[in-house]
């Protein structure tokens, strides 16, 4: 059986409050004021985000930045662009080197191979680099706490730029400047921009300074708006919060998506058999950023950077396909190799509170996707960890009752390199050390977490009966879009609903037919098929209310997060 959550109901919402918005529904408003709005003015930000895109030069350094780059296009100097291969990574690759290009700089991407270098910088490659003629390298998703890495670039003569979202450690790196929206000093009010979107904000300044003042090197026209899709692609696939100018961004670079000229683009909507209309955040999360992550994790993420910056179609033909079927392995491994953690971990399960396990036979570009599903399935921290020969590379996901980075800060006298998000990082150690990290992790975690139930909370807007739910609610709750991390989607509670039928779909998936009344609901509950030899008459389920097609007619559709026997 799903290991059972809870619920937690928010409180009502104040009739006063529904009375100010005498033209909203009042489970919309419920909505709202659940997300901290209410008054119009912020109810009229949130529905409309766009005036929460920021002047890009507010970003400290932001100035350095645009008039090294600019310097470097007037006189001919060689830039490289230096990125990371997630989707995060690249896609900020892409979007900056294709601005550089349109601005006439001799220009070239470099993304680091997964298991042959590992995350962020290596001096090896700043080398290779320097000897190719190349004078300035701007990172991008990088660099922010690669100190020995920066210091080692600026001391053999390259002017380092270090754009990152990324929490800085104690110290900034030496490099000629760094744009990060989280370093002590900057003022710029969106803290949670993603990796692409740091990238976005230094391309949107290169560009309106050209506005300005034209670089007589310019070689072709190019618009902010023409960014926004890979913004969209590197905001959604990293998990920032989709609050204030992330929204926003995400809002616009969906409507890019849809109507995109990119070949890649097109090629890979055409290989998952999705139609451009319907393209959502949810079909980032799960269709098309696996797809481009999955090049970084088995092969090479240029292979990414290429199908989404060709613009050849038979190319993009070509990438797309092989990216589909490095997906399909990728899938295969993760499957295979999340069975074996998960067997590994079991006798820890009771006992502990934070989840490790390493092997040698772990593919390093999927231990985090091991370490997500066991986190996911028992609700601790966990950590997976790829055993080398000398060396192990270990990737971390999280709960949000524990900071896993802030975890690994205590560690890193044991540590090669670390970095990452309180909810996912990853980290570089000696063997010799191994031993003593796990020790010390799972003694932070026992200590952090000693008096928490580690219980997941499923978040509910109100409890409502299922005849609330209808069309215009629906599209009301389509103006809160895009959904993701920091804008959840909103989740109801009905209580004591009828279940008239129930089956299996797919391998693991429950097919429900409920009612509370005369009108009879489809339902379906992902990887909870466990619930079909068990499903009481009545049910109490947390669910959202979505739209989709059948026979191309539109139909609503609850889709059930969790499911209770019927308390009444």
């Amino acid at each position: 059986m799903p290991k059972a959550k809870r619920w937690q109901v928010a409180p009502r919402v104040p009739s006063l409050l529904i009375a100010r918005f005498p033209k909203l529904h009042p489970l919309l408003v419920q909505v709202l004021y659940n997300r901290g709005m209410t008054t119009p003015e912020e109810v009229g930000t949130f529905l409309a985000p766009e005036a929460l895109i920021g002047n890009p030069f507010q970003l400290q350094g932001m100035n350095q930045a645009v008039d090294r780059l600019r310097r470097a296009i007037r006189g001919a100097e060689a830039i490289a662009v230096y990125g990371d291969f997630d989707v995060d990574g690249v896609t900020a690759t892409a979007l900056l080197v294709q601005t550089l290009e349109a601005l006439g700089a001799h220009v070239q991407p470099y993304i680091p191979h997964r298991i042959d270098e590992g995350y962020g910088l290596n001096e090896e490659a700043l080398a290779q680099l320097k000897g190719q003629g190349v004078r300035v390298v701007v990172t991008v998703d990088c660099g922010v706490r690669s100190l020995t890495e920066v210091a080692y670039g600026t001391r053999i003569g390259l002017d380092m730029i270090v754009t990152d979202h990324h929490a800085p450690g104690d110290e900034l790196p030496n490099a000629f400047v760094v744009v990060n929206p989280k370093q002590k000093g900057c003022r710029y009010p969106s803290k949670e921009l993603s990796g692409a979107g740091v990238a976005f904000k230094l391309a949107q300044a290169l560009l309106r300074a050209d506005a300005q003042i034209p670089l007589r090197a310019s070689v072709g026209h190019l618009t902010e708006e023409a960014l926004f899709d890979l913004v969209a692609l590197g905001t959604v696939a990293d998990l920032v919060p989709l609050k204030g100018e992330n929204r926003a961004l995400v809002k616009l670079g969906l409507a890019q998506l849809r109507k995109s000229e990119r070949p890649g683009i097109q090629a890979m909507i055409r290989q998952a058999a999705l139609r451009p209309e319907v393209l959502d955040t949810g079909t980032i999360g799960y269709v098309l950023g696996p797809r481009l992550n999955a090049a970084g994790r088995l092969e090479h993420a240029l292979m990414a950077f290429h199908l989404l910056t060709t613009e050849y179609p038979d190319e993009a033909e070509d990438l797309a396909q092989k990216l589909e079927t490095t997906n399909r392995e990728r899938q295969r491994l993760t499957n295979e190799m999340t069975t074996r953690a998960r067997e590994a971990i079991l006798p820890q399960v009771e006992n502990e509170r934070l989840l490790f396990v390493g092997d040698a036979d772990f593919p390093e570009g999927i231990i985090g996707l091991v370490a997500s599903r066991l986190s996911e399935e028992f609700y601790r921290p966990a950590i997976a960890v790829h055993c080398g020969p000398d060396e192990s590379r270990g990737s971390a996901r999280s709960v949000p009752e524990f900071n896993v980075v802030s975890a690994l800060d205590e560690c890193k006298d044991l540590l090669v390199r670390h970095g990452g998000h309180s909810m996912a990082a990853g980290f570089t150690v000696r063997n010799e050390n191994l031993a003593e990290l796990e020790s010390r992790l799972r003694e932070i975690a026992n200590r952090a977490l000693a008096q928490n139930e580690l219980v997941a909370t499923l978040d509910v807007d109100a409890e409502a009966a299922l005849s609330e739910m209808t069309w215009d609610l629906q599209r009301g709750f389509a103006q809160l879009a895009p959904f993701g991390y920091g804008n959840r989607e909103p989740v109801f509670v009905s209580r004591g609903v009828l279940v008239r039928d129930s089956r299996l779909v797919g391998s693991d998936h429950l097919k429900l037919l409920l009612s509370d009344g005369p009108i009879v609901w489809d339902a379906i509950a992902f990887r909870q098929g466990a619930w079909l030899s068990n499903l009481p008459p009545r049910i109490d389920i947390a669910y959202e209310l979505e739209e989709r097609n059948h026979n191309n007619e539109p139909r609503l559709q609850l889709k059930i997060k969790d499911l209770q026997p019927a308390k009444t």
